[in-house]
Parts: structure tokens; sequence; C-alpha cells
């Protein structure tokens, strides 16, 4: 589904993304980890076709993203790490204005509808103004959005991050129902335990390097008994451990 290789990104002379390559395979739930400025939001962007490799190439569902940005951009749906939204219409004009983008056909974008707004807990609020809506709200009708037109991968970018509880859990269970159904969820997050429980591979950036791919499983194998945190703090190169709280005595 997704086939990354030797792909770096620079920004003037920052490199936010140096030489990496992975694949992420049909009927997966993928996770991207990393600490906050690893190179995640910038290797999805560069997924999605918003930003261009400096070198290296991108594959997504057997198209080029440089070669054929508009098949790359149909085939999947996308939420980004801030649901940046028109925010002068109600939810379900939004919700209506993206389906006829992907043309949807109107009985079954009505049924679609329906049924994410239903899970998400939007039915009460989505003739409102877009405006009006928490941070929360806002992230569902992007997720609502994006998966209006029942794509066969899903990239979201810290998907969870506003959330309440009871939503995270739904969209985590539509997460796993939809890789149990041969499709692909690729998903960022800097949650080790939202990857442990949700993952069945994941790849770890740090400063903008793979630092390690796999299964949790084989990352614990590889690091002995440590807990995941500490595993995530050292393969990313956290100075955690090494801060001086006596200030604090």
């Amino acid at each position: 589904m997704i086939k990354i290789e030797n792909v770096t990104k620079k920004f003037g002379n920052h490199t936010a993304v140096d030489d990496i390559s992975f694949e992420v395979k049909k009927g997966e739930v993928f996770g991207f980890l990393g600490p906050n400025g690893a190179g995640k939001t910038t290797t999805i962007k560069m997924i999605t076709g918003f930003f261009k490799p400096t070198k290296g190439n991108i594959h997504v569902n057997g198209f080029d993203v440089l070669k054929n940005p508009l098949s790359v951009k149909k085939s999947l749906g996308y939420v980004a790490d801030e649901p940046l939204i028109m925010e002068k219409v109600t939810g379900a004009e939004y919700i209506n204005f993206i389906a006829d983008v992907f043309e949807v056909p109107p009985e079954t974008r009505i049924k679609r509808a329906e049924k994410l707004i239903e899970h998400f807990k939007l039915k009460d609020f989505i003739e409102n103004p877009i405006s009006t809506y928490s941070h929360g709200m806002k992230q569902k009708v992007s997720l609502i959005s994006a998966l209006i037109h029942n794509p066969d991968l899903w990239i979201l970018d810290e998907p969870i991050v506003g959330l309440d509880p009871e939503s995270a859990f739904i969209l985590k269970k539509m997460m796993r129902n939809h890789a149990n159904e041969g499709k692909t969820v690729f998903f960022s997050t800097h949650i080790m335990e939202i990857a442990e429980k949700m993952c069945d591979r994941i790849a770890i950036i740090g400063n903008g390097k793979i630092v390690f791919i796999g299964t949790v499983d084989e990352l614990r194998e590889a690091r002995g008994n440590e807990t995941l945190e500490q595993i995530f703090l050292e393969v990313t190169g956290s100075e955690s451990e090494k801060i001086d709280f006596s200030y604090l005595d």
C-alpha cells in the first residue's frame, strides 16, 4: 500500500527526514512513532503529496506520488494533525462538500454519513457552524470527511489527540476492523501504549531517521525487559533520564 525508498526532505539547511525506507502492507495497522519534531508529520505530508521529497521515491497504492498525485489523493483518506477545515459552514455542509470532491453517490454518502455521525455522537451538532465546535468535534468532522469515500488506505496523523475516551475507543475499533477487512491503516502517534495495543507493526523515527521497524514484541526482544516507555526514550535518543531535578528540592 505504501512504499518509501530512500526519502529525504530538507527545509533549507535543516534535514527533517533523512534517507528513510519502509513499506506498509495491506491488512495491517501500522504505527509511525516518534517524539515531537522527529519527522512524523513531514513524512505523512510527503506520502499524501503535500510536500515534495528532496530525494527518493514514494508509491501509494501503486501510484507514484509525484507523477500521479490525484490518483494518490483519491485512493486514501487523510486526517491531519490539526483539523484545518472550513469554519463558516456547518458540519453537514462540509461533509457533503468533501463527498462531492470524491464523487460519492448521494444515496451512498447519506448512509455512510449517518452511520459515522452516529458513531462519533455528532447528530445534535452537525447542522451547527463548525466555528462553534470544540477541537474534538472538529477532529470528528475531519475523520468523517476522510472516510466518507470509503478509501482502502487510511492515513491518520495523531488521530486520538483531542478525542473524548468514547470516540477514541470507537476510532480504534474502526481502525482494527478496517485492517481485518484486508485494508490498511497508517497512523502516527508518540504514545507507546496505543501502539502496543493497536499495531501489527511499527516504525520509530528519531531525528529524521528510522531507528526501528518491526513488531512491538520484536522491539522488546531486542531491548530486554525494559518498559516500552524506557525503550522508546532510548531508541529515539531522549535525554530525559539525564535531567537534573535537584532544583526542585
